[in-house]
């Protein structure tokens, strides 16, 4: 990843700590994205800090602005920031959480995407890279408004890709299974966290799709279920 800029949204959570160590350290020049981000939490002379609200249109397109005037280009964007409501059925469901599923796992997608894509399309180059969930493809009660959000998530993605195709600018998304970050640990501690998707697989998995590697793989909705296959 040397000379390549990577902007990384949710760069400081449980899965973004893991996914932007890993892009540092295969030299890429790191834009760190959260609503909550500081320079200190990543101490490496390739990192820098971008505090917005991305699931806002104003915001995204100022982030855009502000990323591209200070580092110049993005090359790859890794949309990992999200969030989980689940428990209620559909019957139960208020549309409240609905709302706040679709904002924080579609629309911030949407908008981010929309925010950089004109200046891949320009350097016709890019990498696309967006964290999904298995509830997207696997139904489970009490999961209703996450899933659709997630599974709209995947659809977006695919549509990324086949509008970029002809333009060097590849767009997958990651399917995972529940992984070992210490928020699920702190919500579910008596679960079988053997069973869990280990982070650092993922970030893996992101990184070689953002390289050279990667580059003929566009449009894929890539499973990572581990031992619950």
């Amino acid at each position: 990843m040397q000379g390549r800029t990577a902007l990384i949204t949710g760069a400081n959570g449980g899965l973004g700590n893991q996914v932007t160590q890993t892009f540092l350290a295969a030299g890429a020049t790191v834009a760190g994205v959260s609503l909550d981000i500081r320079q200190s939490d990543f101490p490496d002379p390739n990192f820098t800090a971008f505090m917005s609200d991305i699931s806002d249109s104003a915001s995204a397109m100022k982030l855009a602005k502000e990323v591209i005037g200070k580092l110049g280009k993005v090359d790859v964007l890794v949309h990992l920031a999200g969030g989980f409501a689940g428990g209620k059925t559909v019957a139960e469901e208020d549309e409240a959480t609905l709302d706040r599923m679709l904002d924080i796992n579609l629309r911030s997608a949407f908008l981010i995407f929309r925010a950089f894509l004109p200046h891949m399309r320009q350097a016709a180059s890019g990498r696309i890279i967006a964290i999904g969930s298995r509830a997207a493809e696997t139904a489970s009660p009490g999961l209703a408004a996450y899933a659709l959000s997630k599974a709209a998530l995947v659809s977006l993605v695919r549509t990324v890709a086949a509008e970029n195709k002809d333009l060097g600018i590849t767009a997958n998304v990651i399917l995972p299974g529940t992984m070992d970050t210490p928020g699920n640990r702190a919500g579910m501690p008596d679960a079988d966290r053997g069973r869990w998707i280990n982070p650092q697989t993922v970030a893996s998995l992101i990184l070689w799709l953002a390289g050279d590697g990667g580059a003929q793989v566009s449009g894929a909705a890539i499973p990572v279920y581990g031992r619950d296959v």
